[in-house]
């Protein structure tokens, strides 16, 4: 089969590879079409140490049933499906109790992290077990089932900040993550959601996707705005979805005393922490990680459009053209959001 591999920092192949053995659980699927996460542009220069070559890198995907083992579920061939990035075990306690997120011996497709190595989507095949498997309704395009998985990941994230009707958010960042979260937070019920991002026209597309203001981060002020607009107490959720130091400091500045800060970015690996600010006002901090269930719901509110995922593409380009995207992906050249490969 032919697939795109990542053989060196920044560097690939496209070519001929070994279609992927079929073990007893799992479904072969024939990708149609795979997006390049920013956890792939990151890692491709060996920055993350989670994209060790050789590695056919691609997890957020869609396409149809080839065949399936003996023991990976009532799967006929031809359907159209997509898959949890998440390669959970599905026994251990995590499973047991619904964190599939946080499985013992969970993979992440298209990773290898030296504990591991997951061939990803970014090939004409993949094989995944059959119990992460979600069939697409009708109306769900592949394209828009590439969506998926970053919806799920706003979905969990928002579920984890508890939020309720007539609250106000604060999203930082509005990468693709951030801009799924602006979404989420408006179908929770959030009142008011707020943007801010580096990025202009990301800012205008979070507008477009339902934040009813935006503030680019360049021009500072942020802190006082929110409190401008909240009565002086500043939000009751701020989600942050960067990862690094500044933008979570932002995070923590703008919530209200008691208030919540989600942390859903993790670009640092380490970052400073503003200790007393928590403490003193009694902030709640979590972090959320990947999904956990959430893929049923994240193609629902696909399918009905309440979460919006068309204005998000950037590009749908043919697989073999892939590493000239991933390398303007990682110049940041155009403010992409998404872009889609197609074997």
């Amino acid at each position: 089969m032919k697939a795109l591999t990542l053989t060196g920092p920044s560097q690939f192949s496209f070519g001929d590879v070994p279609e992927p053995a079929l073990l007893e659980d799992e479904v072969l699927i024939r990708v149609a079409a795979c997006g390049i996460c920013g956890s792939d542009v990151h890692g491709m220069d060996g920055s993350t140490g989670r994209r060790i070559p050789p590695l056919i890198m691609g997890h957020e995907a869609a396409g149809t049933v080839v065949r399936c083992g003996p023991k990976a579920g009532d799967w006929k061939e031809g359907e159209r499906v997509t898959f949890d990035s998440t390669l959970y075990c599905g026994v251990c306690e995590y499973c047991a109790d619904g964190q599939v997120n946080l499985c013992k011996n969970r993979r992440i497709l298209g990773v290898s992290c030296g504990d591991y190595r997951q061939h990803g989507a970014f090939a004409e095949y993949v094989s995944v077990p059959g119990r992460v498997v979600c069939r697409l309704p009708g109306r769900v395009t592949f394209e828009q089932a590439v969506f998926v998985e970053p919806t799920a990941v706003a979905l969990h994230a928002v579920r984890r900040a508890h939020v309720g009707p007539g609250q106000t958010g604060l999203v930082v960042g509005a990468g693709i993550i951030g801009l799924l979260t602006v979404q989420a937070l408006k179908a929770a019920g959030c009142e008011k959601v707020y943007a801010t991002d580096l990025s202009e026209g990301r800012l205008a597309l979070a507008r477009e996707l339902g934040a009813d203001e935006v503030f680019p981060a360049k021009a500072g002020g942020l802190k006082d705005a929110m409190l401008a607009r909240t009565g002086g107490e500043g939000v009751d959720v701020a989600m942050e979805c960067v990862g690094i130091s500044t933008t979570v400091q932002s995070a923590i500045d703008c919530v209200r005393k008691g208030g919540t800060v989600g942390l859903v970015g993790n670009l640092a690996q380490r970052i400073e922490f503003p200790l007393q600010s928590v403490v003193t006002r009694e902030i709640s901090l979590f972090g959320s990680c990947a999904s956990a269930g959430e893929y049923p719901d994240a193609l629902e509110e696909i399918a009905a459009g309440r979460i919006r995922v068309e204005p998000l593409t950037s590009a749908v380009r043919p697989l073999e053209e892939g590493a000239g995207w991933f390398h303007k992906l990682h110049a940041a050249e155009g403010d992409l959001i998404k872009v889609i490969l197609r074997p």
